[in-house]
């Protein structure tokens, strides 16, 4: 497989889409936050003084995927169909597992706005919470599965 964000010249360029079919196309990323007792237990009772931080770092994915051509130079922008973030919280890990899946109908993935997703809702959580634990670990962004267009994928 060849790279294809090159020109014949080795200049980065915008990939040419004009061709391609227009598919429905789904993808999921996947991410997580490790943090202290006290913060584990702050989001679980609410009590981080900045509110509530889960709400806030769903809200800052959904916006982040919606910005993700504005951020990164070389995406499409496209008229996403629906973007959602969900958390499961690991109590004995202290973890805080986020996955944001993002759907379009067009002619490119949005692989790109759902780990933009997950790691501005993850950098929320951290931004929220940064004066009960200056040791938070963001990690394990990935792609978790994409439909649509020639090259399906799931981990």
């Amino acid at each position: 497989m060849e790279l294809t964000h090159f020109d014949e010249n080795g200049k980065a360029v915008m990939v040419d889409v004009t061709g391609k079919a227009v598919t429905d196309r789904t993808a999921v990323a996947a991410g997580k936050i490790t943090v202290n007792q006290a913060v584990y237990h702050a989001i679980e009772t609410g009590a981080v003084e900045k509110g509530d931080v889960l709400g806030a770092a769903a809200t800052a994915g959904i916006m982040a995927a919606k910005k993700t051509a504005e951020l990164i130079p070389m995406c499409h922008i496209l008229p996403l169909t629906n973007c959602r973030i969900e958390f499961e919280k690991n109590s004995e890990r202290r973890e805080i597992l986020c996955y944001c899946t993002v759907k379009v109908t067009g002619k490119t993935g949005v692989e790109m706005e759902a780990l933009t997703g997950v790691s501005i809702a993850l950098l929320t959580i951290y931004d929220m919470c940064k004066a009960l634990d200056k040791h938070m670990k963001i990690g394990e962004i990935y792609l978790l599965n994409k439909t649509g267009g020639k090259r399906e994928f799931n981990r």
